[in-house]
């Protein structure tokens, strides 16, 4: 592990679970600071924009500039103004970020070009679901800020948008864009953000397919942690497994040898 250079973070599960903090995670990762490690945070989270992300992990006690964190649903944003542009968006995500949404047209169902998924919750209900199906239906494109399938809380695994995701592509007969982890664009815009070569970097996750294989598939290193949602039975079927699985983040920097 001594030829890796920077590393991507994955932030819910590894540093916080429901933003509060794993325990080790703060000294870890300000041991890695200490040593000059360039970081950069990159997060599936949808339901806060990269400011409110900086300021939670900040009372956290883990202070990390926005400019640092690397977000689905920037990544989007980005994908919509060059693929779409001026399209009409009907967003549907639990939480508000608009902030992360620049250049973005979002609109109600009743005159939107394309569909956006982002973190799912309470507005996933029927309605909400109905509504896109119905621009869908009539030929509109998905596209999903990620598609994780769960998450974990403090009150245990919680659905995520993967399976909405499915259910809309199987019903519309569509297939979803996906742009957050695991696709290769976001590993690779994360890496090009700190200038180094993905074959230099490590990505640190809880989920071992959209953090660690997908970071795996781009040239990186894979670290799984067991913290988060991860579970031990995952591994046991995976026909390609993580470069390293470690206890918690707090393991991290000398794993790396990276400090003390």
């Amino acid at each position: 592990m001594s030829d890796i250079d920077g590393l991507l973070i994955d932030i819910d599960g590894v540093l916080v679970v429901s933003w509060e903090p794993i325990p080790g995670s703060a000294d870890a990762l300000a041991e890695l600071r200490d040593a000059d490690v360039p970081l950069r945070f990159a997060t599936n989270t949808t339901s806060r924009s990269r400011a409110e992300i900086s300021a939670a992990l900040t009372d956290a006690g883990m202070p990390v500039d926005v400019e640092e964190i690397v977000t689905a649903a920037g990544a989007t944003a980005s994908y919509l103004r060059d693929h779409h542009p001026g399209a009409r968006c009907l967003v549907i995500n639990e939480g508000d970020i608009s902030e992360d949404l620049v250049g973005v047209d979002v609109v109600d169902s009743g005159s939107a070009d394309v569909v956006v998924l982002g973190g799912a919750g309470p507005s996933f209900g029927y309605e909400a679901m109905g509504a896109a199906f119905s621009v869908l239906a009539d030929g509109a494109p998905l596209v999903a800020m990620h598609r994780n399938l769960l998450w974990q809380t403090r009150d245990g695994l919680a659905l995520d948008t993967g399976f909405f995701v499915t259910a809309l592509e199987q019903a519309a007969g569509v297939d979803a864009v996906v742009i957050g982890k695991p696709a290769a664009a976001f590993f690779e815009a994360a890496a090009s953000d700190l200038g180094l070569a993905a074959e230099r970097m490590a990505m640190v996750g809880d989920d071992v397919h959209s953090d660690v294989i997908g970071a795996q598939q781009v040239g990186m290193t894979g670290i799984l942690v067991r913290t988060g949602k991860f579970r031990p039975e995952v591994l046991d079927d995976l026909d390609e497994q993580p470069d390293l699985v470690l206890d918690t983040f707090a393991d991290v920097p000398r794993a790396l040898s990276f400090g003390s």
